[in-house]
C-alpha cells in the first residue's frame, strides 16, 4: 500500500517490549518548531505507553537539524543512555542547502552511534515542504516522533542484551 494512504506508525504487529529499565535522551531541534514540538511530543508519549519512567527522559534542545549531531554526541557522554532519539526537520528550499545538511545529519548521527557503541535513532524529517512535515509530525502519516520512540525502545534493549 502507498505510503499517502496510511498512517505509518501502527505498531500492532509488532513486540515493542517494556522500556521501564532504560535511558533516554531526546535530542530536538528548535528550529521548524511547529513540526519538532509535536515530534518530541509523539516521542515522549511513545516512550511513557511503553513503561520508560519520565525522570529516565533527559531533554536536550539544540538549535537545528544539523547540531543534532553534537548534541547526541553529547548526550552519549551519559554512559548509564541506552539509546538517543534525535528529532529534526528539514524543509526543501531554494538552495542546495537542504542536501548538504539531510546528508550531513544522517551520515554523522551514524558516526556517533558507532562512536559510542549505543543507538542514535534517526527522527529527522526530509520533506519537500511544511505540509509534508506535518503530516508525518501527527496528521495523516502518524508521527515519526513516535517511530523513532519505538526504536530506541527495540534497540536500547538489544544494547542492553549484549
Amino acid at each position: 500500500m502507498s505510503s499517502s494512504l496510511k498512517n505509518l506508525s501502527d505498531f500492532s504487529h509488532i513486540q515493542v517490549g517494556n522500556a521501564a529499565d532504560l535511558k533516554f535522551a531526546i535530542v530536538v531541534s528548535q528550529w521548524n518548531s511547529q513540526v519538532t514540538g509535536a515530534l518530541l511530543n509523539g516521542a515522549y508519549a511513545g516512550l511513557l505507553a511503553h513503561g520508560a519512567v519520565e525522570e529516565n527522559i533527559e531533554l536536550i534542545e539544540v538549535p537545528g537539524s544539523y547540531e543534532l549531531i553534537a548534541g547526541s554526541d553529547m548526550a552519549l557522554r551519559n554512559k548509564e543512555l541506552d539509546a538517543v532519539i534525535a528529532l529534526g526537520c528539514v524543509i526543501q528550499g531554494e538552495t542546495r542547502h537542504f542536501d548538504f545538511i539531510c546528508q550531513a545529519v544522517g551520515t554523522e548521527l551514524a558516526q556517533v552511534g558507532l562512536k559510542h557503541s549505543k543507538p542514535v535513532i534517526f527522527g529527522v524529517l526530509t520533506t519537500d515542504n511544511l505540509a509534508q512535515a506535518m503530516d508525518r509530525a501527527g496528521g495523516k502519516h502518524g508521527n515519526k516522533g513516535e517511530e523513532a520512540a519505538i526504536t530506541a525502545i527495540q534497540m536500547g534493549l538489544i544494547h542492553r542484551s549484549h
